[in-house]
């Protein structure tokens, strides 16, 4: 079998940079999808991954981004990171132009890249034997919060879509897995969830002992790519120790509860 190719969108930073480098250390050829073409070029002298820039909400970009794959080897993977999210307002004071943003960047681009790399996934698992779909969510499909009404909406939506596909891809070679992460502190997230607001963004992580990385995350992706080919993780959530449940998150050093305490 010819080296595997897997295709990784959100690439140009946090979880879609790492599993791009995660990737590529453990054998995959690695094509980075995302709009920030110099980024992407940067990763690729860093890593040799070899990428595309693409506004994955643009139905156009993203048929010419399956044109190009087509022509330049097979598909063997998709790992689909790219997401965002918008604001933390309560449901009567949000902005709609955030809300159908999430939409169109979580929930559309995961329907638009899933349509157009199917039939390329389809034909590696002809040829190799089984091909793999990988959705990034969130625990933020999982469980509400305030404050969080539209990303849990948005994130709710792109799982949704891959609980079907999983279901409607039955007697298929292809797997369909989910990682849904909990707190991740990256470089960008929270920044431009807040507009840019570093002070606030820092408060959300203060105090949390070793909340996730983009490295754990894509440690994880990774192992769920190089599991044996009849091996699905429908579902895997991850999160901090720290963060129990999507509200409940201790701040502080964690330390074990001892009988004379």
């Amino acid at each position: 079998m010819t080296t595997r190719r897997a295709v990784v969108t959100g690439a140009s930073s946090g979880i879609g940079a790492a599993t791009v480098r995660a990737l590529r250390a453990s054998g995959w050829d690695v094509v980075g999808v995302a709009r920030r073409a110099d980024r992407l070029k940067e990763l690729d002298q860093e890593v040799g991954s070899i990428s595309v820039a693409a506004d994955l909400t643009d139905e156009n970009a993203v048929a010419a981004l399956a044109e190009h794959l087509a022509e330049t080897g097979p598909v063997h993977a998709l790992v689909h990171v790219a997401g965002g999210a918008r604001g933390t307002d309560r449901v009567e004071d949000g902005n709609p132009d955030d809300l159908r943003w999430m939409f169109e960047v979580n929930v559309l681009s995961t329907q638009l890249i899933t349509i157009a790399l199917l039939p390329l996934l389809r034909e590696a698992a002809a040829r190799d034997g089984h091909a793999d779909t990988i959705y990034v969510t969130s625990t933020a499909a999982q469980a509400a919060y305030p404050g969080g009404a539209g990303y849990n909406a948005a994130k709710a939506g792109e799982s949704m879509i891959v609980k079907a596909l999983r279901l409607e891809l039955n007697g298929e070679p292809i797997r369909v897995m989910e990682i849904a992460p909990g707190m991740v502190h990256t470089e960008e997230f929270t920044l431009n969830r807040l507009s840019g607001d570093q002070a606030g963004a820092d408060k959300v992580y203060a105090g949390v002992e070793n909340p996730l990385t983009a490295d754990d995350v894509a440690d994880v992706i990774a192992y769920a790519a190089n599991a044996p080919g009849h091996v699905n993780l429908d579902l895997v959530t991850m999160r901090p120790v720290a963060q129990s449940a999507q509200h409940l998150l201790a701040r502080g050093p964690l330390r074990p509860l001892l009988l004379e305490d």
